[in-house]
């Protein structure tokens, strides 16, 4: 009522103490609905609630006169001026410093940001303690150095970080197969996570909803619809096809991130060589690695994109951090198509030699159909 009426809602209270503390209320009511906003609505509603906080201001004063208020024995109203407008970046910790708020017009980055705060706010407290982004500083480098690559336990178990850990191929496999595919989850929270907020830190834009918005809207969709579903709720499936329109939609996305990323180069390493059969590519500039439409198709065509999108990211993480490459004998020996320059459907058709590792010495298909 404070908020929306301002010092109207005063009008037939009758006592007369509420002129001298509507001020301070509309103050209160301000920083109360601010607190119930996502972050980024903060600063409109501080600035829809000044106008507000100095009509009450002069309500106080217009008292003063009719009331014989003395302003001796009483504190002069709060000026309003000197309160600061809450700030309109999104984050929680030291990674949002310097991260500026979304520009006007840039609903794409305020929905992603909206997306991550809400589904962030919706986790409980010592899980988002536990899956806070830190500085990779923390594994034992200093800031500014080459960090020394961790090894498989602690990649696994790590939390996000900036810069993004490498995690290959071989890596994610090897934790996702006995956990069925539970360990995945967390690769893909701490990835999205990092993507997110190193977008938001390096360009002041997020194009992706970080580890939360990705994930969650997707686990809670199908959960909900799933249970729906099992205690025959009319129409619950239709949540569950949102959750898995939502993730790959998701998944889409990043691929088209990590082709960017890979195109533009990494600043912290000068050159990456990827060896594929009979041919090479760098990082810096190279040509994207990925066709983000693939992941549209059946399987095993979109595992196949998925596979070289945990290649290409690794390698590029692995030179942000300062990290030689160790190699990954899963992407480069026993599954050469994941680690091969980009190719097009009728080109993996054609060379066998990409295919598996007793496959590796096979010629190419010469059937005319399957050139480009």
């Amino acid at each position: 009522k404070i908020f929306t009426r301002g010092p109207d809602a005063f009008e037939s209270s009758g006592s007369p103490m509420a002129p001298r503390h509507a001020e301070l209320l509309i103050l209160l009511a301000t920083a109360a609905r601010c607190a119930s906003l996502p972050p980024f609505a903060t600063r409109s509603a501080a600035a829809r609630a000044l106008p507000r906080a100095r009509a009450a201001r002069a309500a106080v004063r217009g008292a003063e006169s009719t009331a014989g208020w003395d302003p001796n024995g009483v504190p002069p109203p709060l000026d309003v001026r000197t309160v600061a407008p809450a700030r309109a970046d999104t984050v929680v910790g030291w990674e949002a410093e310097g991260v500026p708020p979304p520009r006007d017009g840039d609903f794409v980055d305020v929905f992603c940001r909206g997306v991550n705060a809400a589904c962030r706010a919706s986790v409980v407290g010592p899980f988002r303690a536990a899956a806070a982004i830190r500085p990779s500083a923390t594994v034992g480098g200093k800031p500014g150095s080459s960090l020394a690559p961790a090894g498989f336990w602690e990649k696994a178990l790590s939390p996000p970080e900036l810069p993004p850990i490498s995690r290959p191929a071989w890596l994610v496999i090897a934790a996702s197969v006995p956990t069925l595919l539970g360990w995945y989850g967390w690769y893909k929270f701490s990835t999205e996570e990092e993507l997110f907020w190193e977008e938001l830190r390096e360009s002041g834009r997020a194009t992706g909803c970080g580890g939360y918005g990705t994930l969650l809207p997707f686990v809670y969709a199908v959960g909900i619809g799933g249970a729906g579903k099992l205690l025959s709720v009319p129409h619950a499936e239709v949540l569950v096809e949102i959750g898995s329109v939502w993730i790959l939609a998701g998944q889409v996305n990043l691929y088209r991130r990590v082709n960017e990323i890979w195109a533009t180069g990494v600043p912290t390493s000068s050159e990456i060589e990827l060896e594929g059969p009979g041919e090479s590519q760098a990082v810096a500039g190279g040509e994207p690695p990925l066709h983000a439409w693939w992941a549209l198709l059946p399987p095993p065509l979109d595992v196949i994109v998925g596979l070289r999108q945990l290649h290409f990211l690794a390698r590029r993480n692995a030179a942000g951090r300062g990290e030689a490459w160790a190699g990954d004998a899963v992407a480069e020996t026993l599954f050469p198509f994941i680690s091969a320059p980009r190719f097009t459907l009728r080109k993996l058709a054609r060379t066998p030699s990409m295919w598996f590792w007793f496959t590796a010495g096979m010629t190419d298909f010469e059937q005319d159909w399957l050139k480009d």
